[in-house]
C-alpha cells in the first residue's frame, strides 16, 4: 500500500497499524498477576483502608465461648439486677414462652376413666416435683426459662426417691443454674472412665456422645472463691446424662454451652446507663447553684466581723474557705450597692435530643434482646393498632419457634418422660401406658386475642369453611378440646334441667358413643323431649307460628261476640 501525502506534507488516510510491543517474560508475569486481582469478591473480605482495623478471629463455637463465658454470665445477671431493660427482657421472655403453663395432654390414653386417673397422677407430680420444695412444675418452667434467658443455659437433675418416701411418685426434679456445671476440659479426672473425656463440663465417650455431666455439690458462687476454671478433686459429682437435662439455645453447629440472651447488647446497655447517670448528675450539680454575685468594687474586708453584706444588709457570713454566704428568704427584695449585680443560675436542661437518643438506643437494645421495643419498654406512643398487630404477630412467631424447638423438647418433654418412668417404677401404669404418656402432646398457654371480635370471627369462618378443625382452634388457645366439649355438654344438660334456654350452637342432649360405660354419670335417656329448635330457620318458623296463633285467637274473640 502506497502512502499518500497532501501539499503541506501531511499524511492522508488512516495511519498504519502499530506494531505490537514485545513484553519480556517478567512484564508478562506482572500483567497476569494484576489481572487476577480484577475479579468479583466481597467487600467485607477486603483488607483495604476501610477494613484495616477489622480483625475477626476464626474461633470455633466452643473456643469463642470459653474465653469469657463466666464474665458474660456475671455481667448479664448484674444487668438484670440493676437495669430496667435487662429485667424487662428476661421477664417478657419468660412470660411469652411459658405464660401460665405448658401442659401435657395424654391423647393416646383412650379410656376416659383411665385418662382421668393418669391426669390425677400428673397433678400430684406437678405439686410435689420440686426437690427444693418451693414451686410446682409450672412455676419451675418459668424459673427455668428465666435462668436460661439470664445466664444462657440451665440444668435440671432427676433425683430418685424411695418408694416409701411419702411422695406420690418416687422422683423429684432439682433445678440447677449454669454455674453448677463448670466449663472445663479434662482428659483425666478422678472417676472419669477410661477412654472418655470432659469437654465444657460434659463427659463424652469415644464417639462423642454425651454420657454424663460433672456437677458441683454446692453452688460455687455461694463460697468465698467462686467458680474455678479447674475444679479440685472431690468438688464435683458425676451425674448420668439420663438424669440430667440441659436447656440452652445453640447458635452455632457443635456448640456445647449456652450464652446469655443479653450478650449482644451488654456494652450498649452499659453505655446507656452511663450516659443517663452522667446527664442526671450534671442536672443535680447545676441545680445546686441558686445565684451568683459579681462586684466591680474592691472586695470588702471579710475578716472584719462587723462587715455588712452589701446585698442583704446583714452581717457577712463566710464558709470554711472564706467564701461569702448569702442567706435567701422568700419574697426578698434587695437593693444592691453600686457596682454589684446578681445573676441567677440557669441550669442547662438534659438537651432536646436526650429523649430521642435514649429511645433510639433502646430500640437497638430491644432488637438485640429479641423483643419488639413496644413490649420491652411499654411505650406504644404513635403506634397504630394495625402496626401493633403486625409487630406482635411477628414476635409470637419467634416465641413459638423457641417454645417448640427449645423449651418443650429440652425441658417439658424430659419432665414428662421422668414422670412416666417413675409411675412405671411405682407400678401405677403399664409399660404400654408409659410409652403412650411419653408421646404426650404439649399445649402452650394460648395467646390473648389482639382484637377479640375480629379474631374470633376469623377463626369461626375458618372452621365453618373447613380450613381447620374446632380442636385446633381450642388447642391454639391453650385449652383441651375434650375438656371443652365435656364442659359444653354438662352446661347444656344443666340448663335444660333448670328450664333455661340453650344458646344457639350448644350440643344436643344426645350423648356421643364412648368405649367406657357411661363415664360421665349422666343418664343419656333422662331427657326424651326433642331438643329446642335452633338456627335462623327454626327461629323464623317459631315466630311465624306465634303470629298464626295470635291471629287465630283474635278471630275466635270476634266470632264469640
Amino acid at each position: 500500500m502506497v502512502a499518500k501525502f497532501s501539499a503541506n506534507g501531511k499524511r492522508i488516510g488512516r495511519p498504519p497499524k502499530a506494531k505490537p510491543i514485545a513484553l519480556s517474560d517478567q512484564d508478562q508475569a506482572l500483567a497476569q498477576g494484576l489481572l487476577k486481582n480484577f475479579k468479583n469478591r466481597y467487600d467485607g473480605a477486603g483488607r483495604g483502608r476501610r477494613m484495616a482495623s477489622w480483625n475477626a478471629p476464626g474461633s470455633g463455637p466452643n473456643e469463642a465461648i470459653n474465653s469469657g463465658l463466666q464474665i458474660l454470665r456475671n455481667r448479664s445477671s448484674d444487668a438484670v439486677r440493676n437495669d430496667w431493660s435487662g429485667e424487662s427482657i428476661v421477664t417478657k421472655w419468660s412470660t411469652a414462652l411459658v405464660g401460665i403453663a405448658i401442659t401435657p395432654r395424654f391423647r393416646r390414653i383412650k379410656a376416659k376413666t383411665r385418662k382421668q386417673e393418669i391426669n390425677d397422677f400428673w397433678a400430684d407430680f406437678v405439686r410435689t416435683a420440686d426437690a427444693d420444695g418451693v414451686l410446682d412444675v409450672y412455676g419451675m418452667q418459668t424459673l427455668a426459662v428465666r435462668s436460661w434467658a439470664e445466664r444462657g443455659e440451665m440444668f435440671a437433675r432427676r433425683r430418685h426417691r424411695r418408694l416409701d418416701s411419702g411422695l406420690p411418685q418416687p422422683v423429684q426434679v432439682q433445678l440447677l443454674e449454669a454455674d453448677m456445671v463448670p466449663n472445663f476440659d479434662a482428659d483425666t479426672y478422678i472417676g472419669l472412665p477410661a477412654g472418655n473425656r470432659i469437654r465444657s463440663g460434659i463427659e463424652l465417650d469415644r464417639i462423642g456422645a454425651k454420657v454424663a455431666y460433672w456437677v458441683y455439690k454446692n453452688h460455687p458462687g455461694d463460697g468465698l472463691t467462686g467458680p474455678s476454671v479447674s475444679p479440685a478433686a472431690g468438688d464435683l459429682v458425676r451425674v448420668d446424662a439420663a438424669d440430667m437435662l440441659h436447656m440452652f439455645e445453640p447458635k452455632r453447629i457443635g456448640q456445647r454451652r449456652g450464652v446469655p440472651m443479653l450478650a449482644p447488647v451488654l456494652p450498649r446497655q452499659r453505655n446507656i446507663i452511663d450516659y443517663e447517670d452522667v446527664t442526671l448528675e450534671r442536672q443535680k450539680i447545676a441545680n445546686l447553684f441558686v445565684a451568683f454575685i459579681s462586684r466591680q468594687l474592691p472586695s470588702l474586708d471579710e475578716t472584719d466581723p462587723d462587715t455588712l453584706a452589701a446585698l442583704s444588709g446583714m452581717l457577712a457570713q463566710v464558709d470554711g474557705e472564706g467564701s461569702p454566704l448569702l442567706p435567701m428568704k422568700p419574697g426578698l427584695l434587695q437593693e444592691l450597692e453600686d457596682g454589684q449585680k446578681v445573676e441567677f443560675a440557669n441550669p442547662p436542661e438534659a438537651g432536646t435530643n436526650y429523649s430521642d437518643y435514649m429511645r433510639t438506643s433502646h430500640l437497638g437494645t430491644a432488637a438485640g434482646g429479641g423483643l419488639p421495643y413496644e413490649l420491652m419498654s411499654g411505650d406504644i406512643a404513635g403506634v397504630s393498632d394495625r402496626t401493633l398487630r403486625v409487630i406482635i404477630n411477628e414476635f409470637r412467631r419467634f416465641a413459638s419457634q423457641r417454645q417448640w424447638q427449645i423449651v418443650i423438647p429440652m425441658f417439658c418433654q424430659r419432665l414428662v418422660e421422668w414422670f412416666a418412668d417413675a409411675q412405671l417404677l411405682a407400678g401405677n401404669i403399664s409399660e404400654q401406658e408409659a410409652a403412650d404418656i411419653k408421646r404426650a402432646e404439649h399445649a402452650p398457654h394460648g395467646w390473648e386475642y389482639i382484637h377479640p371480635v375480629q379474631d374470633v370471627q376469623g377463626k369461626a369462618l375458618e372452621v365453618k369453611n373447613g380450613f381447620r378443625s374446632r380442636s385446633s382452634v381450642i388447642g391454639e388457645h391453650g385449652d383441651d378440646p375434650d375438656l371443652v366439649d365435656d364442659e359444653r355438654a354438662e352446661d347444656a344438660a344443666r340448663e335444660r334441667k333448670l328450664g333455661l334456654g340453650v344458646p344457639e350452637g350448644e350440643p344436643s342432649t344426645q350423648q356421643p358413643a364412648s368405649d367406657d360405660t357411661d363415664q360421665d354419670e349422666i343418664d343419656n335417656n333422662e331427657y326424651s323431649a326433642p331438643p329446642n329448635p335452633s338456627g335462623v330457620g327454626a327461629q323464623a318458623e317459631l315466630r311465624a307460628l306465634a303470629q298464626l296463633e295470635a291471629a287465630t285467637e283474635r278471630m275466635r274473640e270476634l266470632f264469640a261476640h
